[in-house]
């Protein structure tokens, strides 16, 4: 193993990464595992990577790593399970803690949040599937129909990666859309689609306070699905976006806010559309962003000439400080 790396307080730092999981998305979160570890490796920090498994709760009490960063992403990775777990065990580790993780995850409570405290965000519904079989299927959609209108995007209330999410933009793919989101959990949010450029704003914060990276605009051949995501070939991506001097401005702004606003630490990605009046419309957030090598979070990092190693310690460094007895 590689010899370790002192954190900021000049002691040798050992870090766990946990990656892999049984969510849907297992693999790119293994893939996102590898990578971080090779950057970290890379400076001479020792780095051990670590399924969740049945074995993790002894191995965690035997070997007392410094710190664990929870690159784990799908239902354990985000709602806060495996923070209360890293919580009980007594280990710092990166990232959101459980509370705000549970915040973050479930999308209709986020936006909720962010319109409280004065962002934008995309009109919507959140309806559980129990909720269709007890007033009817067809009277829900005929009223999600009138009131939010066409075209929607339907998708799971609590997930990422876009599994699951469909964009309707004629009646009757809305059934199809149901069927697909419901097959991802039993809770739905229908929103109504805003028109203009997608982009990813990653914040972090090494103990001097969130501060917003390169914005990264997203352009894709179709729905930005999970294939356009980790699949290269379908999607262009442009880092810094190509935006107006007050878009970037406002992009930057409002993903500040959501890391304040919903209690996010030491990394975080906001998923934004920025409208034809350089407006940016809140969609949602994640705590733990992909770090593969088509990821939005390694890429804005990239764009503003921030080595990803050094930023990666940075971050590591933060959460043995901060999180200590």
């Amino acid at each position: 193993m590689d010899a370790a790396a002192p954190d900021a307080a000049g002691a040798p730092l050992e870090l766990l990464i946990l990656a892999g999981g049984l969510s849907h998305e297992r693999d790119v979160s293994l893939r996102s595992g590898r990578r971080v570890a090779e950057a970290l490796r890379a400076l001479g920090m020792s780095v051990s990577v670590r399924d969740v498994d049945a074995g993790l709760l002894s191995y965690l009490e035997s070997a007392r790593p410094d710190v664990v960063w929870p690159i784990l992403h799908g239902a354990t990775g985000e709602d806060g399970s495996i923070r209360d777990l890293l919580e009980l065990v007594g280990v710092p580790y990166v990232g959101t803690d459980s509370a705000g993780s549970r915040i973050a995850w479930s999308k209709p409570v986020s936006k909720t949040l962010m319109a409280r405290a004065g962002a934008y965000t995309p009109e919507f519904a959140s309806l559980p599937q129990s909720l269709f079989r007890e007033v009817g299927a067809q009277a829900v959609l005929d009223i999600v129909l009138e009131r939010l209108a066409l075209p929607l995007v339907v998708k799971p209330a609590k997930g990422g990666s876009a599994l699951g999410v469909s964009v309707v933009t004629d009646a009757k793919e809305l059934p199809r859309a149901m069927v697909t989101c419901f097959s991802y959990g039993e809770n739905a949010l229908l929103e109504r689609v805003i028109v203009g450029t997608e982009l990813a704003v990653s914040v972090v914060d090494v103990g001097e306070g969130p501060v917003a990276l390169p914005a990264v605009e997203i352009s894709t051949d179709g729905a930005y699905d999970y294939d356009a995501r980790y699949n290269p070939g379908r999607t262009e991506y442009f880092a810094p976006a190509r935006l107006t001097p007050q878009a970037e401005r406002a992009a930057a702004d409002l993903a500040v806010l959501a890391h304040r606003t919903l209690g996010l630490s030491h990394l975080s990605r906001t998923d934004m559309i920025v409208d034809a009046d350089d407006v940016p419309w809140f969609l949602e957030v994640n705590v733990a962003p992909g770090m593969t090598e088509t990821s939005l979070l390694p890429q804005a990092a990239q764009a503003g000439a921030q080595p990803l190693g050094d930023l990666y310690r940075s971050i590591v460094a933060a959460a043995r400080l901060t999180q200590r007895d």
